[in-house]
């Protein structure tokens, strides 16, 4: 069954249950058949929904800023304590605007790339200070290494890969670090290609997959904890491109696959 993440209404809890109760709200991940009407959950994953967060905030709290977690985690260990310039590609998504503003708050050097010339002037606009590249400029190699001050990425966090990969990797200071965390683009690159012996260069994955099995259940608690705080403080960051109901799954699916989408797609089922 597709989808491990949402949130609804509880209808009814197993025996001996005694934190979670019928008509509470919830959010739950990661729990397969999301994309259902009704979903059975285990209590472990099941996260109360902070009063006065809106149902579609709800339904997004979770995977997003766990995989941001990961990401600076592994951010911080390819730095070994020397902080340098990261860059990030897919930066209008919604996992990129949540590194964005992480960027800010913890002062970390961000190069942010995306496809368009319009989706990088959106990007200034929504975090001045960052600087904003689209790689559908003849010239965005150059841009980056100048926005790096000639030294090149220490950290690039790509969610594109594909043919991509070559490129970003020729972005990289010697011994820098590209992280993976997605597959949005098309093509390949060969690894050979990339020098990675003669350059130091490391290739590493980050999966939100991993998060169970990496955290201790105290840790895992801790996540969740960031998560609904930052979900309560920042409903901003969790923009929704759109709703559509269960039955409309294939239009839903058709929406994330839109140039330029901004946001989440949802699907909703009719209240009981």
């Amino acid at each position: 069954m597709p989808g491990v993440e949402g949130m609804g209404v509880i209808e009814t809890v197993g025996e001996g249950v005694q934190d979670l109760r019928p008509g509470q709200r919830v959010a739950f991940f990661p729990v397969p058949g999301a994309w259902s009407e009704l979903v059975t959950a285990p209590t472990d994953l099941v996260v109360p929904v902070p009063q006065g967060l809106s149902d579609e905030t709800a339904a997004l709290m979770l995977v997003n800023p766990l995989t941001l977690l990961t990401l600076l985690r592994a951010v911080e260990d390819a730095q070994h304590s020397q902080a340098g310039t990261v860059v990030q590609t897919a930066a209008g998504s919604s996992v990129g605007k949540l590194v964005s503003a992480a960027a800010l708050k913890h002062g970390i050097p961000l190069v942010n790339l995306v496809r368009s010339a319009t989706g990088a002037q959106t990007l200034r606009q929504r975090f001045p200070g960052l600087p904003a590249i689209s790689t559908a400029d003849a010239d965005w190699r150059t841009q980056v290494q100048d926005a790096t001050g000639g030294r090149g990425a220490q950290v690039i966090l790509d969610a594109v890969g594909g043919s991509l990969t070559g490129e970003l990797a020729g972005l990289l200071t010697d011994g820098g670090t590209l992280i993976t965390y997605g597959q949005l683009g098309s093509g390949s690159t060969p690894l050979e290609s990339l020098a990675l012996t003669p350059r130091a260069l490391t290739m590493r994955g980050a999966s939100i997959g991993q998060w169970m099995a990496a955290r201790t259940p105290e840790e895992r608690a801790e996540d969740v904890a960031f998560a609904a705080r930052l979900a309560a403080t920042a409903p901003e960051l969790f923009e929704v491109a759109a709703s559509y109901d269960l039955a409309d799954f294939a239009k839903a699916i058709d929406h994330v696959r839109r140039p330029g989408k901004s946001g989440t797609v949802l699907l909703t089922s009719p209240a009981p």
